[in-house]
């Protein structure tokens, strides 16, 4: 038998590095296993010594305690519709405005390019008061929209689309389509944008997991408990005194289900999209 092509021995080095990359991926996925072991445990056996390792019995009883002290299930319905209106959004007008820069001219495109690109260096809760007055003048105060309208449009969505553009789509093509009679809105829903498709699946992963994950945006303007997200409700449950860790835990172990299903089936597609057009 022989080494595959490419492989090279078994040296101390390459099981050393081995080592490590397996050591790394126990410490990152502790607290997840961690998290789920104690959403089954009753807050009590949580906290005693040692803690427990292994799942319990409990999983079901802490989602009934955290139903009953919450609207658990609404807020996981308003956190998923939220992500997937952020999402498809994102997606929509970061693929316009990245296509925009990519292949138009007009005047004033270097100047809008880096007025957009410097909105990155401003950190977001510089913006939390005037989006509030925005959102009230408006009379979106606890209306979902004020959580997923505000960031539709971000830098980064529109700066990596459009370098994919500059990088995978030739300007030809969109040349050939105007003249074989396309106007500009068919060719960019016709052609360019199922091209985008690798662009897209990594932004909406990202944007999807960054919706998901929004804590500060909800709190700014969202009032009821009903219309809470996930992240919200939850850390609605704390307190000094008597805090349910286990329901709580349980509820953490639900609700980042969908972004460990979410990676599971698209962190190719990820890799994909963050290194096209690295390699000519």
């Amino acid at each position: 038998m022989t080494a595959r092509q490419g492989s090279g021995p078994v040296t101390v080095s390459r099981l050393a590095a081995y080592g490590i990359v397996a050591a790394g991926g126990v410490i990152m996925l502790l607290p997840f296993y961690l998290m789920f072991v104690f959403g089954s445990h009753e807050r009590s056996e949580i906290f005693q010594l040692p803690p427990p390792v292994l799942p319990g019995n409990d999983f079901l009883r802490n989602l009934d305690i955290l139903s009953a002290k919450i609207p658990f299930w609404k807020n996981l319905g308003w956190s998923l519709y939220i992500a997937f209106m952020s999402t498809g959004l994102t997606l929509l007008f970061c693929a316009m405005g990245g296509y925009a820069f990519a292949m138009y001219e007009f005047k004033g495109k270097k100047a809008l390019f880096a007025l957009v690109m410097g909105t990155m260096l401003i950190p977001s809760f510089l913006g939390m008061i005037p989006t509030f007055m925005i959102m009230d003048l408006l009379g979106w105060i606890d209306e979902p929209r004020a959580v997923y309208i505000p960031g539709a449009a971000g830098a980064f969505g529109i700066f990596l689309v459009r370098q994919y553009v500059l990088a995978s789509i030739p300007r030809p093509l969109i040349e050939a389509a105007r003249m074989d009679g396309c106007g500009e809105i068919r060719t960019f829903f016709q052609i360019v944008l199922p091209l985008l498709s690798p662009a897209l699946g990594t932004l909406g992963l990202i944007s999807f997991i960054a919706s998901w994950n929004n804590f500060i945006g909800p709190l700014v303007v969202l009032r009821s408990a009903e219309r809470y997200t996930l992240p919200l409700a939850l850390r609605s449950l704390q307190n000094p005194v008597n805090t349910e860790w286990g329901a709580i835990m349980a509820g953490s172990a639900i609700a980042v289900l969908p972004l460990l299903i979410l990676f599971f089936f698209s962190s190719r597609r990820l890799i994909e999209g963050l290194t096209s057009g690295a390699v000519k």
